[in-house]
């Protein structure tokens, strides 16, 4: 039986999404998380869970700025009493999350805001069944994706197979990798990759993000761990509870259709 989710879907709210302008986090970050109404859904939650994306320990646009997540820990404060963490599973094979954390700067803005860092690679698990997915029928997934409000802080990119990568695709960061490197264990998430699209909508069924904040203030325009970024840079941060309608607009800043890329549809 799967567990109730938490957060948008039983308030009821209206799902849509905000663009705003990117000035800077600390001015740009509060605004689009209370115009798209971040503030109401956070009522009566105890728990978030901030998850950036940080597929390794390549620095920004690839990976989210800890700059971004320490904006987003002082609005959700703000607001709401909940305990906060960060967390995230790198994919990264050469290396554990704590080095990516450690690397890109998250020890020091976790010091400075006394917010714990969570290794998601490691976290203890609960197994769950829907004969409806047809990818993965069973999946396991972190126990602590089931008893927190998951604010997905991803950035905007190109993918080499899913076409974009950000809110719905980020959500890899929670699969286990004992569970799904596969049998070469090229990469810590490497399972999904034998039908990316199908992998990722089965995995946004057990468990979506509850609000999303993109920073799309630069964005990359070819490939997820590189290449060129967007000239000029898009500027923007797109934020929402319906993860879905967050990445059809981030497609469009990317310049691509969502009704070509499987997993949007």
């Amino acid at each position: 039986m799967m567990p109730p989710k938490i957060g948008r879907r039983e308030k009821g709210l209206n799902l849509s999404c905000t663009i705003c302008d990117f000035d800077t986090y600390a001015k740009s970050v509060p605004k689009a998380l209370k115009e798209s109404g971040l503030p109401d859904l956070l009522q009566g939650v105890k728990k978030v869970l901030i998850k950036p994306n940080l597929v390794n320990s390549s620095p920004f646009p690839v990976t989210t700025r800890p700059e971004c997540c320490a904006a987003v820990v002082d609005f959700v404060r703000s607001c709401s009493n909940a305990s906060i963490v960060i967390a995230e599973g790198c994919g990264e094979p050469s290396m554990e999350t704590t080095d990516v954390f450690r690397r890109l700067g998250y020890h020091e803005i976790a010091g400075r805001l006394d917010v714990e860092l969570v290794d998601l690679n490691y976290a203890p698990l609960r197994r769950l069944t829907d004969p409806e997915c047809n990818f993965f029928p069973d999946i396991f997934l972190p126990e602590m994706a089931f008893t927190h409000f998951i604010l997905s802080v991803p950035v905007l990119k190109a993918h080499s197979l899913a076409g974009i990568t950000c809110s719905l695709k980020s959500m890899m960061g929670f699969a286990p990798p004992q569970y799904y490197s596969g049998s070469h264990g090229i990469w810590r998430k490497a399972v999904f990759h034998e039908n990316m699209h199908q992998s990722i909508k089965d995995l946004n069924k057990y468990r979506t993000p509850d609000f999303t904040l993109v920073d799309a203030s630069v964005g990359l325009a070819d490939y997820h761990l590189g290449g060129e970024t967007c000239s000029p840079p898009v500027g923007k941060l797109v934020a929402g509870a319906d993860a879905l309608a967050v990445d059809r607009e981030c497609a469009a800043l990317l310049g691509l259709d969502w009704k070509t890329i499987d997993h949007l549809t």
